[in-house]
């Protein structure tokens, strides 16, 4: 096999869109939280590359992409990157086998950096660092070995489809971020006021540019495939940022900029699943339907009483599974002959993959949160939290600016 040039520069350029969305998310969830706390929840993101980074090429790759053993994980022949150089693999047929590595790498980064939302204000940063690197390799590496890397839900097993990682990436993420909350408890000061709107909203815009490459990339091709995906993704977040916008309108007789970035990440976040498997049609009623339900997600979490900092679960949970189940509806053979023709019993599959996305990733993350708790600690305490996480935390902030004398003036 030989690689395609145009087929490589595409997925690399999709990568680096990838890599682009950590800022975005960085900004995102900075101007969210108090003044005191931005730094510290902007550092965790990029941490989270770094951390997340090193474990993918030493052992996360080879467990989710090496041969399958068993339909649970893949074999170590890829461990520091053996074997993976310029000769494209069955996985990724037109590029070389270090592109799909790359490629990989940066959804392997960002999904941890997603969870961070859960806990911000909440989490000593040495317990941030330690739960990252166990969280990608029991939680993440696992389950995407099981969708994309030969494992039992996936084309070699069961055949449910998610596309760009719908449930891989965002439900698992908005599972965590459920554990996370709830065992680490309510904040004793819950935001009331975001910290600053423009930031959100430039970082959502960074994030819906950067997700082009997310959902095009995902069809390690430059053709059809990837245009429709790419298509999708502006109709889903479209369709997810109108329907928010209105319901709020309704509800509060004007929209908000928050709500207005808000609803098209989760337009984002449900489309990514079906993103190259659906017609443009069927994305938009995907994007509208996560906008209405991640909107009720949203205000639920008052009457259910736990503390999602930046709402990590009524977003990318609910989004996830909506659009890994709307897969199931309007997946189409026509838009991809790889994938599925929806109906009933593609529904079924998708319901099994949603489920297994929820449950395994909940239920582990609760594991890492006691495991890294009582090796290191977790919570930051009231007298650091009333502090703010950037003095307690990181030693980032400047000196205060000496005030000069007054003039004989």
């Amino acid at each position: 096999m030989h690689a395609d040039t145009g087929d490589t520069a595409w997925v690399l350029l999709c990568s680096a869109l990838v890599f682009v969305m950590i800022p975005g998310l960085a900004l995102f969830y900075g101007g969210l939280v108090r003044s005191k706390n931005v730094i510290t929840t902007m550092v965790q993101c990029f941490v989270g590359v770094a951390v997340v980074g090193v474990v993918w090429m030493a052992v996360g790759f080879t467990l989710v992409f090496g041969a399958d053993d068993g339909g649970l994980l893949g074999n170590l022949s890829h461990t520091m990157l053996a074997d993976v150089g310029a000769t494209p693999t069955a996985l990724a047929p037109m590029i070389p086998a270090l592109a799909f590595f790359a490629f990989q790498m940066m959804f392997a980064v960002i999904t941890p950096a997603l969870i961070a939302g859960a806990f911000a204000e909440k989490m000593t940063f040495r317990g941030y660092v330690l739960f990252t690197g166990l969280w990608s390799i029991a939680v993440y590496v696992p389950l995407a070995h099981w969708e994309w890397g030969g494992g039992f839900l996936g084309a070699k097993g069961l055949g449910a489809l998610d596309f760009a990682g719908g449930a891989v990436i965002h439900e698992s993420a908005g599972a965590a971020a459920l554990a996370a909350a709830i065992y680490f408890g309510r904040r004793t000061k819950p935001v009331t006021r975001p910290y600053n709107t423009p930031m959100v909203l430039f970082g959502a815009g960074i994030l819906w540019f950067g997700w082009f490459g997310f959902n095009g990339g995902s069809a390690l091709t430059a053709g059809h495939v990837a245009v429709t995906a790419v298509v999708n993704t502006q109709l889903g977040a479209s369709a997810g940022l109108i329907v928010w916008m209105i319901i709020d309108w309704i509800r509060h007789r004007k929209p908000s900029g928050i709500g207005i970035a808000t609803g098209a990440i989760a337009g984002l976040a449900a489309i990514t699943p079906a993103s190259g498997y659906v017609a443009p049609w069927a994305a938009l009623v995907i994007g509208a339907t996560a906008g209405l339900l991640c909107h009720l997600a949203v205000r639920l979490k008052k009457r259910l009483h736990y503390d999602d900092v930046l709402d990590v679960v009524g977003v990318h949970m609910v989004g996830g599974f909506v659009g890994v189940l709307l897969t199931g509806i309007f997946a189409s053979l026509a838009i991809n002959a790889a994938g599925a023709a929806g109906g009933w019993e593609q529904l079924g599959k998708q319901g099994v993959l949603a489920f297994t996305a929820l449950v395994y990733p909940f239920a582990m993350t609760m594991l890492i949160l006691w495991v890294t708790d009582h090796l290191v600690g977790l919570r930051v305490t009231d007298a650091e939290a009333a502090e703010g996480l950037d003095l307690s935390q990181l030693d980032d902030l400047p000196e205060p600016v000496a005030t000069a004398t007054p003039s004989a003036w």
